[in-house]
């Protein structure tokens, strides 16, 4: 059986969550010592995982993010103001302990999990981390398909493979992160493929470039979109011709926790479009995601909006690696605590009157 095939069975295995369940935990919150709804969105959140975790008394104490890791061959056309060599220096960074995500993944107590599925370099002698490495990086996809059907199948089945590992040891609560230089180019061509939104659109300064850099950016995903015919493509042929190695794992993250039961915390917009990658190609998935915040690169606005799903953090952010997705754990464990532990107004003894 081929990576494709593997890919579709588990798509067909992946329901729903319960919209029943969600009911029973508003039912809880709403006996909970204290006037109804005030805590807002904090409820909406605890809510939602409640409904994954088909539970009124929701737990994510054990915390993970998967950081994928992999290059772009679209760097060749000048899309960014790094080189590629820094995709494989920040991942001795990561082992080191030295980068953001380090820091944050540690002050909400969460495990960070690395992954190579495309650096153009050999780093098997690096410590600490997932060797899955598919190819040295894409292709150019400005010029022709960044991978084939069956690379993009087999770098989502790495995701699904981590993400079963994390429910073998009881994760409960998982978060996307990536590196890769190039990927904020592969991210806005595959919003603008599974949205039809207008490259312009999706398009921001990812690193850092200038308004020229802009400019060009977009024309390069203009003509990647075209040379692909993009349109025409399956959502598994568009993440294959114009997504990345690492994209595809995320993607795989996202399917695997919906088959596995576990809410998943998105990144910003290149997890976001790996997000959207996942269900294009296996819709129930959607009911397991929660994106931790709103980037600044305007792709990633288009991409909540086609998912129909709010933030749970605006602190204009534009990282990656995870950091917002380690950022909004804090406040999906403080909900999932609140809905949990608190006692409701017969356990307490408290007149409901008095409360409203």
């Amino acid at each position: 059986m081929n990576y494709e095939e593997r890919l579709r069975e588990v798509c067909v295995s992946v329901v729903g969550t319960d919209p029943e369940a969600e009911e029973r935990a508003w039912a809880r919150l709403d006996q909970l010592t204290k006037p109804p709804r005030s805590l807002g969105r904090l409820e909406s959140l605890a809510a939602r995982v409640g409904c994954i975790q088909n539970t009124g008394h929701p737990d994510v104490e054990h915390k993970a993010i998967i950081l994928a890791a992999g290059d772009h061959g679209v760097v060749s056309e000048g899309v960014s103001p790094f080189p590629q060599d820094v995709t494989w220096q920040m991942i001795a960074n990561f082992v080191a302990g030295g980068a953001a995500i380090n820091q944050l993944a540690a002050t909400v107590d969460a495990e960070l999990w690395l992954v190579d599925v495309g650096v153009a370099r050999d780093i098997t002698d690096f410590e600490g981390i997932r060797h899955e490495k598919i190819a040295l990086g894409t292709q150019n996809m400005a010029v022709g398909p960044a991978m084939t059907r069956e690379e993009a199948a087999r770098a989502v089945m790495v995701g699904i493979g981590m993400a079963r590992d994390a429910a073998a040891e009881d994760v409960r609560l998982l978060g996307t992160g990536e590196m890769g230089i190039g990927n904020t180019t592969a991210a806005a061509a595959l919003t603008a493929a599974y949205t039809g939104a207008d490259p312009v659109s999706v398009v921001g300064r990812g690193t850092g470039l200038d308004d020229a850099g802009v400019a060009h950016k977009a024309q390069v995903v203009a003509r990647s979109l075209a040379v692909n015919d993009a349109g025409a493509l399956d959502p598994l042929g568009v993440l294959a011709a114009l997504g990345g190695l690492e994209i595809a794992c995320l993607a795989g993250v996202v399917i695997g926790a919906a088959e596995q039961g576990i809410c998943v915390v998105t990144d910003g917009f290149i997890s976001g479009a790996a997000t959207l990658a996942a269900v294009r190609i296996c819709p129930p998935a959607a009911d397991y995601v929660l994106p931790s915040h709103r980037s600044v690169e305007p792709g990633h606005t288009v991409v909540l909006d086609a998912l129909a799903l709010e933030p749970v953090l605006e602190l204009d952010m534009r990282l990656g690696e995870g950091t917002g997705a380690a950022l909004a754990f804090g406040i999906v464990d403080a909900a999932c605590q609140m809905l949990s532990g608190m006692a409701t107004f017969d356990e307490a003894g408290v007149s409901k009157e008095s409360a409203d």
